[in-house]
């Protein structure tokens, strides 16, 4: 004969606790924290860097539409008017112009950075010119993110680039073959992009070579 049967009370549920709301906050500020220092460390880490590369390719780009001078002076634009005194504080936004020379000493022009929209993105061009005429030397590329095959070929089809050098600003893009020195062909389906080019040009050499002859007439030293 069996024994009564033995019941077996069940476990209470357990009880699950929640995480204080300050616990989780400490948690976000921390993590934030962390994050926020690693991305500092990465960009001080990396700055030099960046910054040596962004002065090499400047310096490439002046020695590209200056025609490789023998030396060249900076000029900072600080109050409305070019001095050769470095300001103070010096950055990627500091206006400058590169002053080149020959090695007999003879000025061969001027290099002046230059960034304006263009189909895509801004372009920034390193652009070449004699202050005394507004010839141009020629003009580089520093930057774009134009339609690739299309517009990017304002960097890469010579027959467009080697246009530039002698031409007088202000320029005029045209179509068909150049008639007189101040008019450049663009490129057949990257018109916008190469209207670009000539925009950015003229507006850089009608703001720059006021300032460059009123230095030549008595340059602030």
């Amino acid at each position: 004969m069996s024994g009564p049967a033995c019941h077996v009370p069940e476990p209470p549920p357990a009880v699950h606790k929640s995480t204080p709301a300050w616990r989780l906050l400490l948690t976000l500020v921390v993590a934030g924290a962390a994050a926020g220092w690693l991305i500092v460390s990465v960009y001080n880490a990396t700055l030099p860097a960046v910054e040596r590369h962004a002065a090499e390719q400047v310096n490439e780009a002046v020695r590209q539409v200056l025609k490789a001078p023998a030396r060249w002076d900076t000029l900072y634009l600080v109050d409305g008017a070019l001095t050769s005194k470095r300001p103070a504080s010096v950055n990627a936004e500091t206006p400058m112009a590169f002053v080149g020379y020959d090695a007999g000493g003879r000025r061969i022009g001027a290099a002046i950075t230059a960034a304006e929209p263009g189909f895509q993105e801004l372009v920034t061009l390193m652009i070449g010119f004699d202050p005394a005429t507004g010839a141009l030397t020629g003009y580089d590329v520093l930057d774009q993110q134009e339609t690739p095959g299309l517009g990017d070929r304002i960097e890469s089809d010579t027959d467009f680039t080697r246009q530039f050098p002698g031409r007088v600003a202000p320029l005029v893009g045209v179509k068909r073959a150049p008639a007189t020195p101040n008019e450049v062909q663009t490129i057949t389906g990257a018109t916008i992009s190469s209207r670009a080019v000539v925009r950015i040009i003229n507006d850089a050499v009608a703001r720059w070579r006021p300032l460059l002859q009123a230095y030549d007439r008595g340059g602030q030293e």
